[in-house]
């Protein structure tokens, strides 16, 4: 099994981060081959509507430090998508990743049954943290990003790891333990 982990934080020791790669040490321990991105450090733009992966390319037409992450994902069985809450949605680290994967859209891709270059079954875990401890608060993210990874990319199974108002992560052995668990479930299934 092949793991992508893409860390949208800024801060290398932020709550997400934490989260991520303790769920990444676990799906190694079960024989998952691990790459982790840390977006912050990656010198990349966001999709630039040039449509040249619709009409004269198959992928992503930009090369930049981007494009191993973009085929890293093309060849893994599992992503994970690692960010802080910002302004109510994912760090800009990682919303500009995400735009790139526009490139995973065939051109027809609005009416094609299968609307994504990517083989289907792939599996997605989102790790999201924000400081606001109301769970209510910015719970529409997660919803959002899921219909696109199932609905229109093919994945076959989306997990979500939330935490909500922590400041020290290592109080909260809970959500290490969700992280860790969540890996050992996804990598033996795999």
């Amino acid at each position: 099994m092949k793991t992508v982990c893409v860390l949208g934080s800024p801060r290398e020791k932020g709550i997400s981060t934490a989260i991520a790669n303790q769920f990444c040490a676990a799906a190694e321990s079960m024989g998952s081959e691990v790459r982790t991105f840390f977006l912050n450090k990656l010198r990349y733009s966001g999709c630039q509507a040039c449509m040249a992966c619709k009409k004269t390319h198959e992928r992503c037409a930009l090369e930049d430090d981007l494009t191993p992450v973009l085929d890293a994902i093309a060849d893994a069985d599992l992503l994970l998508l690692a960010s802080p809450v910002y302004f109510g949605n994912v760090s800009s680290q990682l919303k500009g990743f995400i735009d790139r994967t526009y490139s995973f859209f065939v051109p027809d891709f609005v009416t094609n049954p299968k609307p994504c270059r990517l083989k289907p079954g792939k599996k997605v875990v989102f790790v999201l943290s924000q400081g606001m401890p109301d769970e209510t608060a910015f719970a529409n993210i997660y919803p959002w990003y899921e219909f696109v990874f199932l609905q229109r990319f093919g994945f076959s199974e989306s997990r979500l790891i939330r935490a909500c108002g922590v400041r020290d992560i290592s109080k909260r052995q809970d959500l290490l333990g969700l992280a860790e668990n969540t890996a050992r479930e996804l990598c033996r299934l795999g």
